[in-house]
Formats: structure tokens, sequence, C-alpha cells
């Protein structure tokens, strides 16, 4: 049996590849390949990545009519790379007995232009934000099966005539395999992860966050943070970057975790492993990212964002994100000093934070999609 997942953006990539896992244990003897519309995974053992490479300029995020990365997207070669995947996914035609689309209807779209027999996995939309439009709908009624990531959307979908299957929130079990490490924090130290995001900006965002974890940390919060590295993205940009700041780097001589970011009492963790390892053992999140965001507050962890949106996108995409999470997730303003304030009172608020840790749990759904999402894919194929 052969399947091809077609993603579109990094946190979709990411579920793509957790999907992966899930449907090797479904189907035995699967052959698996991976097309990423936007960012570039690398090849796992379950998934081979194939198509043209996806590198753009903005990683993939012009919602909202952002002119800025539109503009530097095309410039960047959107339009022929759209055009590239169209003429692989044409190519490719009668090679797959499935394809699975992952993220949002323009992904889909692309998928059926291979006419195979179609599942697809709807992260991109809930009804607590924006439901499925007319428009999308119909591309979804093309689809075999389609999985969207709440009930009240699936309900949704089902009172509009699309037979939409609620199995779970697939963001959930992201990083249930990570391995777990020691951090070796003192007794009376709580870890606060720093999620700078996976797109270009991210060495950015990364001084702001460091900032605000610093200003905290002169308010007495006893913290250590971890400056989380995604897999693209270059360890020695955030350090160059954070230098300016007058964070002095030092290494320990170990991949992940140990080589760290110091300014006055503030010590940083330079963190290149899985984020499950992190979220284990986190007390809050302090985050810019999307998907990382929404899975530390699947497990249990209260989220910080910085108001810094410095587009229009970006502020209608943390302005979602908001919607999605509820009272799991609070803004604080784009001042450093006076954002470190607000985190400081919040460090301090074991019950609140608990608080905001089940509404997150609440929100984002049980763990297990992935494997519900893989039987019924098993079941489309005719193997159970």
């Amino acid at each position: 049996m052969r399947v091809l997942l077609v993603s579109n953006g990094n946190g979709e990539a990411a579920i793509a590849q957790r999907l992966a896992v899930a449907l090797h244990e479904a189907i035995p003897g699967l052959s698996l390949d991976h097309l990423p519309l936007v960012g570039e995974p690398q090849s796992t053992t379950e998934a081979t990545v194939v198509g043209p490479p996806a590198a753009l300029p903005s990683g993939g995020l012009i919602a909202m009519f952002n002119l800025r990365n539109i503009v530097d997207d095309v410039g960047g070669g959107l339009i022929g790379l759209t055009i590239r995947q169209l003429c692989f996914l044409r190519r490719v035609r009668g090679r797959y007995d499935l394809a699975i689309a992952v993220g949002d209807t323009f992904a889909l779209f692309m998928t059926l232009q291979m006419r195979a027999r179609t599942v697809f996995v709807g992260t991109a939309k809930s009804v607590n934000v924006a439901r499925y439009g007319p428009a999308e709908l119909r591309v979804m009624r093309k689809a075999a099966y389609v999985f969207v990531r709440d009930p009240a959307t699936a309900e949704d979908c089902r009172a509009r005539g699309l037979d939409a299957v609620e199995a779970g929130n697939a963001i959930v079990d992201l990083h249930d395999r990570d391995t777990i490490v020691d951090l070796h924090l003192a007794g009376d130290e709580e870890l606060v992860l720093l999620f700078p995001g996976s797109r270009v900006g991210a060495y950015e965002e990364a001084s702001v966050l460091c900032a605000t974890f610093a200003a905290a940390r002169a308010r007495g919060a006893r913290v250590v943070g971890a400056l989380s590295v995604a897999p693209r993205l270059d360890a020695r940009r955030f350090i160059d970057r954070l230098a300016a700041d007058g964070w002095r780097y030092e290494e320990r001589g170990d991949r992940d975790g140990r080589a760290q970011l110091l300014r006055d009492e503030s010590r940083i963790l330079l963190w290149r492993g899985g984020v499950g390892a992190l979220l284990a053992q986190a007390a809050l999140v302090l985050g810019q990212a999307g998907t990382a965001n929404e899975a530390a507050a699947a497990a249990g962890i209260a989220v910080a964002a910085i108001d810094d949106g410095r587009t229009r996108a970006e502020r209608w995409y943390r302005m979602r994100q908001r919607a999605l999470l509820g009272d799991a997730m609070v803004m604080l303003p784009s001042d450093p000093e006076k954002a470190g304030e607000r985190l400081a009172a919040l460090l301090a608020d074991r019950a609140l934070r608990t608080t905001m840790g089940e509404i997150g749990r609440a929100r984002m759904g049980e763990p297990g999609a992935t494997r519900r999402i893989a039987e019924r894919v098993a079941a489309c194929l005719n193997l159970r």
C-alpha cells in the first residue's frame, strides 16, 4: 500500500510526520511519502519527503492578505513553486492508493489534483474562530473522509451537509513520544519555555522573549528559561542576535539543553531537542509560536504571548490563537519591562496557572487523534 501525505505549513508538517507514525502502526507494510507545500522537513524512517523543495521567505504565513509576506514569497519563487508542486501531483497520478491532506483546504485542493482517494485532516479551522466557508465546503465534499479538530466544528459541518468526523485534535499527540531528560534544576527553580516560532522572524522574537524573561527574573521569579530552536533554524543566528542584547553564550559540551545564555542573574538553556522533553517539566510557556503554543496548552501548561504583532496578519494570527485557547492563554504588553512584571505575577500565582492548564486541556481535547485517524485510514483502504 502506498500513501502520500500533503501538508501546508510548518506545524502541519509536524502533524503529518506524527500521523505517519500512527499509520505505520495501523497498516503493516505501508509505503509512505510526504509532500510539504511549505517548509523543508526532513525524511524520517516513517515517511520520505518528496516533491519540489518548499523554502519560502515567510515560512508560509500569508494569511489575511499579508502584502509584505506575499510580495516576499512571490519574489522568492512562490508562483513557480506552486506550479512545480501541481505538476508533481499530476505526474504521480495512479502511484498512490490514498492521499491525505493535512492543514487547510488549499492543501486539500492541491492533493485532489492527484485524482486519488483522499482523506482531509483539517487542522487550520474551528468554529471557535471561524467556520469553514461555502467554497471550502465544496472542496471538502470531494474527500472520502473529512476530519476536523473539535466536536463543535464537526457538528457545524454536518448541519451544512458535510459528513465530517471529529477524531480529535492531532496537535495533542505531537510530542507524546519525545524522550524526557533531566535538566538538573535546583529544587526551588521552575522552567519557563521560550517558543520564538519556526519562521525567519523567530530571531527577533527571541530577543523580545529573552528580554521579558530577564525582566521577570529581575523581579524575583525563581526560573530558568529554555529557548527552543526549531529544526530548520540556525542556533548560531540566535546566539549572535542575543549577544547584541548582552547575552553571553556558554557551551557546556552537550547538544541538547546544556549550552546556555547568561545575562546578570538570568540563565536560558539553548534547546535543540524535542519539545516534549521540555513540556513535561515546564511551569509556563512564553511563546510567539503557533503549533508549539497550542501543544503546550494541550499538555496543561499556561501560555503567555507578547502582543507585538507588527503586521495585520501577525495580529490576526495571535487573535485567532487567543480565540482557540481562551483563558488558557494571556497576552502580555510589547514593552519587555511591563511584560516581565506581568509574567512574574503569573509565575507567582500557581492557582491561576493550574486553572489555565485545565482550560487548555479542555480546549485542545483528549490525546489519541492520530491513532483514530490512522484506524479510519486503514478502513478506507479496506484493511479493517
